[in-house]
């Protein structure tokens, strides 16, 4: 019988919230006494652990899918081609290339997995320690323990300051004030009686009471959101543009493959074997396979800096993402403030002439709580400098605590003098009735209060008395109106000077809340974000064109959106993304999860709920927002690596293509496959680490700006592709060095050719990293000291390898020291014009964009 009950309410057939609570311990089949060990056991086998469950990935899986994309593919026809196709022509399959090709792809994964995975298991463990606390009554002893193995049936203690673990009902015991911000995007605290449910993920400002559990994990109320979260599905950004230039790579193979067909085997008419040799070099050399790995390494370990820096990195694209954002949706309870009550001390008024604006707040404070305070208490008692003032030098004879129907607190105390006072606040209503205003007073206090709802702050009325029969069931003489308090939920002190940043960097803050407009505005005034806010009813229009034009210019414009539900904000993230622009979202609650998902990079900010970390891609673990400042600044100066590298991935594939391409068509040179691929390894080696480079962030959002990185690309390319020839010609085809420099000649030995050339491509072809990574003259540029030292390094290895390698499986000999010091020179030479070359491409793609 239990366990069907049990099964009913796993599959939500039973309203826990609604039945008499009896019925819930019935149903639960658990007393007020709790659960023992091994019933909870049993249990969690039933409902699951108490938390939003994430997908997780087989690392297995998640390592082969390194090898599987296009540039992969690619590779991996080429080593298919080394064993299978180049099996002809009297040699042997080309097990050197095939084994190369192998290892390659090998390293490449290894090394994307490690680091990924590194990053991930950085983000799990942080994470972990992030997990929420719970005094659970199990066999009979409370104990705190992880609030993950909550389950129904469980009993509970909630007080002052808990997050609510779970969804529960409420024992017996005082009203609680629950602050359901995270929930709702309001920042009063609402009232809970026992019997009425508390929801998951809530926090409890006043009270103490014990709570039955009654839902945990997805069938929380972090379920309700959790539907639309996992319905949000967009492709990253990042992964369309590796699939752009993945694709220009593969076409320029291809075209360059083509005509190599057409020409070695139908106009030269030369052998198979000849053929297949040479569409390795263009597949291999072409093929930027590092590309992926070089990215994702320069991802993750700016992951680890933003760690550092107080943000773990769920999703390492999101850091690309941030580096592009233009537009920062952002949620105001908890996030943009403090999400806690103060007084607005300017805006005090004060209606009696022996007191000041301090004697208002002490006032006040005298009729506050000093222990198990409620939210206002708090406020008011924290304006003193020091919470004992609140009694220092009177004796408390009798509180009155706030209820419903009176709407007030008021305190009888007796001061060193002996006198008797009291004093009181409240609703200002009520205030104003305690004390009879009248005529010019009442007219002028009315006033007050709706200039004070106009800017969305709430009022608290203070009150005086004297007691002279010294009673506490005296009514004392008549009540005395001191003054008025405006309540606000302030922002975080430095949310004003992170929206000023992030305007300098080009990204505009809309605030967007479930709050009042009211309070909106005033938070948009005091934060300097404008006050063009609008209500939620705005986004709400007729399914035609020309409405749904005029809401999308509406949210581009506006600074800002109030009142607004879970779907409003989705709404809101989705329609701007449509009109093309990289939206973040910022939030700390379940109404902000749907948002979060959805936005091109969600941001969790911290104590954030477990519905928000979920659905974020990035998770504050500082409070307030001036960490996102850094961040955006730090996934610039990643951006800025990624997208120099990839301009040189591109160059070197037309480079590779075109060279190697009208070398075979013009002179029947058959370049080593072999050596190709030892360029390929050398270069890759050296490329990781630009992950490391020092580099100038962009002041304003970055993108992928394709067309300049093709451009750019093709452009040096091509000349690095004639230069090229023309070394191939002057060193083998003519006496113009031997001439020049007293060499001696290597024409007609294409084996000391093949050495020549190798270094030749391998020394311009890496140092032209040093191109596209700086914006003036390069050597005026310093690059990171890893750079530089595996640039080094790897051209050592190079110039050893042609001068000494005599390798007959790649047709390579040693062409000597005198030769190598040439080919260096040579490659200084025609270095230089790569800056002058660079700098005519900026000016004419910025010409073009300013036209």
């Amino acid at each position: 019988m239990s366990d069907n009950s049990l099964e009913e309410v796993k599959s939500n057939q039973i309203d826990l919230e609604k039945i008499p609570i009896e019925d819930v311990f019935t149903i639960l089949n658990c007393t007020r006494d709790g659960l023992n060990d091994e019933e909870a056991t049993k249990r969690l086998d039933i409902f699951g652990h108490n938390k939003l469950e994430e997908k997780q990935e087989s690392k297995l899986l998640k390592f082969l899918g390194f090898m599987w994309n296009p540039l992969s593919w690619v590779m991996e026809f080429a080593a298919i081609m080394a064993i299978v196709l180049a099996n002809g022509g009297g040699r042997p399959p080309d097990w050197p290339d095939f084994v190369g090709i192998v290892v390659l792809l090998l390293i490449n994964s290894t090394i994307s997995f490690i680091e990924e995975n590194n990053a991930g298991n950085a983000a799990s463990a942080l994470m972990a320690s992030l997990a929420p606390k719970a005094k659970i009554l199990r066999n009979g002893k409370w104990s705190e323990q992880d609030a993950g193995i909550l389950v129904p049936g469980d009993v509970i203690s909630v007080k002052l300051g808990d997050i609510i673990p779970a969804d529960a009902r409420l024992l017996e015991g005082d009203t609680l004030k629950i602050d359901q911000s995270a929930l709702t995007g309001e920042s009063v605290p609402v009232n809970k009686n026992p019997g009425e449910p508390v929801y998951s993920g809530s926090t409890c400002k006043q009270g103490e009471i014990e709570a039955v559990v009654i839902a945990t994990g997805v069938r929380t109320f972090f379920g309700k959101a959790a539907h639309l979260v996992n319905s949000t599905d967009s492709a990253g950004h990042f992964q369309q543009v590796l699939t752009s230039i993945g694709n220009f790579c593969i076409c320029s193979i291809a075209i360059g493959m083509a005509i190599e067909i057409v020409v070695i085997w139908v106009i030269q008419g030369r052998g198979y074997r000849d053929g297949i040799d040479n569409l390795l070099i263009l597949l291999i050399g072409g093929i930027p396979i590092a590309m992926p790995t070089v990215l994702s390494v320069t991802m993750a370990i700016g992951s680890h800096h933003l760690a550092k820096q107080g943000a773990i990195t769920k999703r390492m694209t999101a850091i690309e993402e941030m580096a592009g954002m233009d537009i920062l949706c952002s949620d105001k309870t908890g996030t943009l403030t403090l999400n806690k009550l103060t007084v607005d001390k300017s805006l005090i008024e004060v209606f009696v002439k022996d007191c000041d604006r301090d004697m208002v707040v002490m006032y006040g404070a005298r009729a506050s709580r000093i222990e198990n305070q409620d939210a206002i208490d708090a406020c008011i008692v924290n304006m003193l400098a020091d919470p004992k003032e609140a009694r220092a030098g009177i004796k408390e004879v009798h509180f009155l605590p706030f209820n419903p129907v009176d709407k007030r607190t008021a305190i009888t105390y007796i001061d060193n003098k002996g006198d008797w006072y009291r004093s009181s606040k409240g609703a200002p209503e009520q205030i104003i009735e305690l004390c009879n205003l009248t005529g010019d007073t009442l007219k002028r206090a009315e006033e007050i209060i709706d200039g004070f709802a106009n800017r969305g702050l709430r009022s608290l009325g203070v009150a005086r008395q004297t007691v002279p029969e010294k009673t506490k069931e005296s009514e004392g003489s008549p009540w005395e109106f001191v003054g008025l308090l405006p309540l606000f939920d302030p922002p975080r002190h430095d949310s004003a000077e992170t929206i000023r940043r992030a305007l300098e960097l080009g990204v505009k803050v809309k605030m967007i809340t479930g709050d009042q407009l009211a309070i909106g505005k005033e938070t948009g005034r005091r934060l300097g974000m404008g006050t063009d806010m609008y209500p939620s009813s705005s986004l709400l229009s007729e399914s035609n064109d020309a409405n749904n034009s005029s809401i999308d210019d509406l949210i581009e414009k506006a600074d800002g959106f109030a009142g607004v539900f879970p779907e409003h904000k989705y709404e809101i993230v989705k329609r701007l993304q449509q009109r093309n622009h990289i939206c973040g979202m910022t939030g700390d609650g379940v109404n902000d999860a749907p948002a979060l998902k959805r936005a091109d990079i969600g941001i969790a900010v911290d104590d954030s709920t477990d519905a928000a970390r979920s659905a974020s891609d990035i998770i504050l673990t500082q409070p307030g927002l001036n960490v996102i400042v850094a961040a955006i600044l730090t996934s610039r100066a990643i951006f800025q690596r990624m997208k120099n590298y990839t301009i040189y991935a591109v160059s070197i594939t037309i480079r590779i293509v075109m060279g190697f391409m009208l070398i075979v068509v013009i002179w029947r040179f058959d370049f080593s496959p072999f050596m190709i691929l030892v360029i390929a390894i050398l270069n890759d080696s050296t490329i990781m680490m630009i992950s490391t480079d020092r580099v100038k962030p962009s002041p304003l959002p970055d993108s992928w700006k394709l067309n300049e990185i093709f451009a750019t690309g093709i452009v040096l390319g091509t000349y690095l592709s004639l230069v090229t020839v023309l070394f191939f010609w002057l060193s083998s085809r003519t006496d113009f060095f031997p001439r020049l420099f007293g060499v001696r000649s290597i024409v007609g030995n294409d084996d000391e050719v093949t050495a020549a050339l190798y270094l030749q491509v391998s020394i311009i072809s890496q140092a032209l990293i040093f191109v596209t990574r700086s914006q003036s003259w390069s050597f005026l540029e310093r690059p990171s000291t890893l750079l530089m030292l595996a640039f080094v390094l790897a051209q050592i290895l190079a110039t050893l390898l042609a001068v000494y390698a005599d390798w007959d499986f790649a047709e390579m000999q040693g062409i000597g020291w005198r030769w190598a010091g040439v080919i260096w020179m040579f490659s200084i030479v025609t270095y230089i014009p790569l800056d002058i070359l660079k700098f005519i491409i900026h000016a004419a793609l910025n010409g073009n964009n300013s036209r």
